[in-house]
């Protein structure tokens, strides 16, 4: 009974002082599970491994608005090449860059993201400034602050994801910071700057805008490396070189020199040594099968058509995209890199294009370039317009808290206030 009696009076205390622990930030042992430092999952390790990729490689980021996607790209044979996909929860505002502070919308243009940016603590599970308002923003007079990309599925001027995606890009970000890359660029876009798409959008007063965006998408399609950003006049240039100096962003813009992209050595924000180390080992990439030389055969005579090759294990895995980026005809083997209930997204299908309209020309056909990596088709599907100025007023107010019923994510009306430095 003593013993008993003894407990239920140290008991309380004990309990107490657990919690004055915790209030103070605890002995640290819940620290080493703290979001941030965490590994990748398994099936995330995998992926890399049948790519060929290693998690310390740099990466190089690119984001669709009006496809809702979030691309991550690993350095890979002296260029990066496509890892994964990532479906966008929420974004607010429409297509177009951010101007002012309070407007909700989601930045545009070319951006670079340091470690300082990294947020670990953020109250949106994990977060990293995306580096708004940079040198055009600045020079255009663009106004705002604590642009991230983030978990909790909540935007209010932000592309925020779920907390499994934002988790797997930060460590992916984090590791490729420790390896010695000292900023990724982010290329953040108003949709895939395909011609069709361009043709869409040409009355959209943002157009000027966006064709300087098409030059830097165009570019790194090509080469596989971020291309070089200048600003002068208050407008974007790319891979362009200034025989006396840059230019003050807002000052017009001399006389330049166009740089060759396939000719330019190094990759801004990945040390040489880093580079030279992440080759030491690398084989040639593989050529697309459509390059690749045919084999002299030593015969005169006809020959049988060869039986199609089986595919390795890394051709039947559709590695272009996420697990949660469908695709027809997906092979078995992704559901073994796939994410436990992951959302759904829309399937790209030809049935889902427009008839060609009067006042818009058919889509010009563009021969497959084969000095690029082309890692994803896509086929141009419904778009659904912007809601109007009207119509967004009459949004619930609490639409902002509540993902995509597909899953995927998207524009959400929301709160006119804007999200704040501190309350990530």
């Amino acid at each position: 009974m003593r013993v008993a009696l003894r407990f239920a009076l140290v008991a309380p205390l004990v309990v107490c002082l657990a919690g004055c622990l915790s209030f103070l930030g605890g002995t640290g042992s819940e620290e080493a599970g703290a979001p941030g430092d965490r590994q990748l999952p398994a099936s995330t390790q995998a992926l890399l491994a049948i790519k060929g990729m290693k998690v310390e490689s740099p990466i190089f980021v690119r984001i669709f608005k009006e496809e809702s996607e979030f691309e991550v790209w690993k350095y890979k044979d002296g260029r990066f090449q496509h890892f994964r996909t990532y479906p966008i929860c929420a974004w607010s505002g429409e297509l177009g860059p951010k101007v002012q502070q309070g407007d909700r919308q989601a930045p545009e243009g070319f951006y670079t993201v340091s470690r300082a940016q990294m947020n670990p603590h953020s109250l949106y599970h994990l977060a990293f400034n995306i580096g708004f308002p940079n040198t055009y923003d600045q020079a255009n007079g663009h106004s705002g602050s604590a642009l991230m990309v983030h978990g909790n599925c909540k935007s209010a001027g932000c592309y925020a994801m779920t907390d499994a995606y934002i988790e797997e890009i930060y460590i992916l970000a984090r590791e490729a910071f420790n390896a010695g890359q000292t900023k990724f660029h982010v290329q953040a876009l108003p949709f895939r700057m395909t011609t069709w798409n361009m043709m869409r959008h040409r009355l959209n007063e943002w157009y000027p805008f966006w064709a300087k965006l098409k030059e830097g998408y165009d570019a790194f399609e090509e080469t596989g490396k971020p291309p070089i950003v200048k600003v002068c006049g208050k407008q974007y240039l790319v891979n362009v070189s200034f025989p006396g100096g840059d230019p003050a962003p807002g000052a017009p813009c001399p006389m330049y020199t166009k740089l060759n992209p396939s000719q330019m050595p190094g990759i801004d924000g990945v040390p040489q040594t880093l580079l030279a180390s992440l080759s030491k080992g690398e084989t040639p990439s593989r050529q697309p099968k459509e390059t690749r030389a045919p084999v002299a055969v030593a015969s005169a005579a006809p020959q049988p058509a060869p039986s199609k090759p089986q595919p390795s294990v890394a051709e039947m895995v559709d590695t272009s995209a996420s697990a949660v980026i469908t695709r027809p005809a997906a092979p078995s083997q992704v559901a073994s890199l796939q994410s436990t209930k992951a959302p759904a997204s829309p399937t790209y299908t030809s049935a889902t294009k427009p008839a060609a309209s009067a006042s818009i020309p058919a889509p010009i056909r563009v021969a497959a370039s084969t000095s690029a990596v082309q890692p994803v088709t896509y086929r141009f599907g419904e778009t659904t317009a912007a809601p109007s100025e009207e119509a967004s007023k009459t949004i619930d107010p609490d639409a902002i808290q509540k993902p995509n019923r597909s899953g995927k994510g998207g524009k959400l009306g929301g709160s006119s206030s804007e999200t704040t430095d501190t309350q990530h």
